[in-house]
């Protein structure tokens, strides 16, 4: 069996033949990655379009920072912000999911035409998240998450990263599937960058195997986060470069992350990860 057979497939979602590739588009303007660029609603649509046209397979929509330190947005302004952009995206055709932590914004956006809900929280921030997902029958993403991202680095503390992480997640999705979400529709990601060190995303990277015997399809979202800048420092007391200089190495996980069977990888810039996931998908039938 090729290794990336079996990366699973998520009922109610298209059924690609390999690494699915998750375009990014933040509706906030504070973004870590793109500083607001995308913050006006038309901007955003043709944002989400563009990723399309250069490779993506969904666009992921979100209203709320989620970088560390960031404060919350509340959620009539959540609302302002996603909803359009989701009605806009599904009305050409566009695989949307809504990046939220808020079971009304889920709600309201699955209702705009977003086909999947991606909660970092994995359902813990809002106890109506859950039952809104059930009565939805969508599918649902279920990340490591320690708490909100305010004081989230403090809790960055483990033994053994991949064992903990692994254990957490699997105890989040017995209570999902329990809440009523079909465990075909489950997507899990292991939250890299949330309550994690550089050196605890990488341990998870390297054992995203470990993650896919839990028996969910795997998301990876990697895309210019703090441990690639630390990868590609100088050294320890180098100044890390900036997200936007991050991409070559966002695609270098990604191809690792299709490599090893991840069903998807989320990015910013989707035109290098589109192209290292096809690679990765033609050396496995080649084998």
């Amino acid at each position: 069996m090729n290794r990336g057979t079996g990366r699973g497939r998520v009922q109610g979602l298209p059924d690609w033949d390999r690494c699915a590739v998750m375009g990014v588009v933040n509706v906030t303007p504070d973004s870590f990655s793109d500083g607001g660029r995308w913050f006006d609603t038309t901007a955003a649509i043709k944002r989400g379009l563009d990723l399309i046209a250069e490779g993506a397979d969904l666009v992921d929509v979100g209203g709320e920072s989620t970088r560390p330190g960031a404060s919350r947005v509340d959620a009539d302004e959540e609302l302002r912000r996603v909803v359009p952009v989701v009605r806009g995206l599904a009305a050409e055709g566009v695989t949307v999911s809504v990046d939220t932590m808020r079971a009304n914004v889920a709600e309201q956006a699955v209702a705009a035409g977003a086909a999947l809900v991606n909660d970092v929280s994995g359902g813990l921030a809002d106890p109506a998240m859950i039952p809104v997902v059930a009565e939805a029958s969508v599918p649902f993403v279920v990340m490591h998450w320690r708490g909100f991202s305010a004081d989230m680095n403090s809790r960055a503390v483990y033994t053994d990263v991949v064992a903990e992480v692994t254990a957490e997640i699997r105890t989040r999705m017995d209570a999902v599937i329990a809440g009523g979400v079909a465990p075909e529709r489950l997507v899990i990601d292991p939250g890299l960058g949330f309550a994690k060190q550089a050196e605890h995303d990488l341990a998870l990277v390297a054992h995203l195997a470990e993650l896919r015997t839990l028996g969910s399809p795997v998301l990876v979202a990697a895309s210019r986060k703090r441990f690639l800048g630390r990868v590609l420092a100088a050294d320890a007391s180098a100044t890390p470069p900036p997200a936007r200089e991050r991409d070559a190495a966002t695609a270098a996980v990604s191809a690792i992350a299709a490599h090893e069977g991840a069903w998807a990888v989320r990015v910013h810039e989707v035109r290098a990860t589109a192209d290292a996931v096809r690679v990765a998908r033609a050396v496995e039938g080649a084998r």
